[in-house]
């Protein structure tokens, strides 16, 4: 029997060169079955991570006429998710989606931070206006650095303890989403995803099998991943594990490759991985 497609409405900006935001997010959801809305807050010609002076064109005055036009269409989305936003403009065109799709799952990838250290080019107000963002989120995936701005921690800590882990998730949850997951936490020597369910008040944990390399666009994939498999029905555990799952295989292969870290994951090579019955990781409450 036909079934009704899942709709996602992505706001992400889109980059012509290196493998990340829409262009990943594109063919990672659409494999798991669900379509892919784009609403693009900016093109840019490349990601902003190795490829010297890129074209970029800000889409501000793009993302609440395409709202208004939903509007009028009356077109319902499964889910709204959103990652890079431009400027804190946008963070208050995020707020009007988020506020017309109120039943909708919201997703929010806070894009300002990775490696230990804020983004340049945002402001105290965008970090401050991101946890508006987050607030009325169902879901948030910040890496570890975006947490520690999210909760004016010291981002430059390179491990915390079982513990702060915790202490961290519940304070993001405590901003407002049911489902907090931090990406990339580094605790007892070993690398996790962590989650907290605040509804079942529950904790979960993946471990990371580490390889020292940074692709671009590895978050974007994962925050697809976990959020595919919960608009299918997975459990955040085991959305968690596939997402590790599927980026442990992705990274592992692109690395054996020896191609330009820039690039991103080979992902048009990986993609098939989804097709299959992926090995889980062994998840674990903690």
């Amino acid at each position: 029997m036909y079934e009704k497609t899942v709709k996602v409405a992505a706001i992400h900006d889109l980059s012509g060169v290196g493998r990340c935001s829409l262009s990943v997010i594109l063919p990672t959801l659409s494999v798991l079955g669900i379509q892919v809305c784009p609403v693009p807050t900016a093109i840019l010609s490349a990601h902003t991570g190795g490829f010297g002076d890129i074209v970029k064109h800000d889409l501000s005055g793009y993302i609440l006429p395409a709202l208004e036009h939903y509007e009028s269409l009356n077109y319902n989305f499964n889910c709204v998710y959103s990652g890079y936003l431009a400027s804190v403009e946008q963070i208050s065109h995020c707020l009007e989606f988020f506020s017309y799709y109120e039943y909708s799952l919201k997703v929010v990838d806070p894009v300002m931070a990775d490696n230990g250290k804020p983004y340049k080019m945002f402001t105290p107000d965008f970090f401050t206006r991101m946890k508006e963002l987050v607030a009325v989120a169902d879901i948030v995936t910040p890496n570890i650095t975006e947490a520690a701005v999210l909760l004016s921690e010291n981002t430059s800590k390179n491990e915390l303890t079982s513990q702060e882990i915790k202490s961290y998730l519940v304070r993001i949850s405590e901003l407002g989403p049911e489902i907090a997951v931090i990406t990339s936490v580094v605790c007892g020597g070993m690398v996790y995803n962590a989650g907290y369910d605040k509804k079942h008040s529950k904790f979960w944990r993946v471990p990371v099998k580490y390889i020292n390399v940074n692709y671009p666009g590895t978050g974007d994939i994962f925050t697809s991943v976990l959020t595919g498999s919960i608009l299918k029905g997975d459990s955040l555990p085991i959305a968690m594990n596939r997402a590790t799952a599927f980026l442990d295989r992705a990274i592992k292969m692109t690395y054996s490759y020896s191609t330009e870290t820039r690039e991103g994951i080979m992902l048009e090579n990986c993609l098939d991985f989804l097709l299959t019955n992926t090995a889980l990781f062994d998840y674990e409450q903690f």
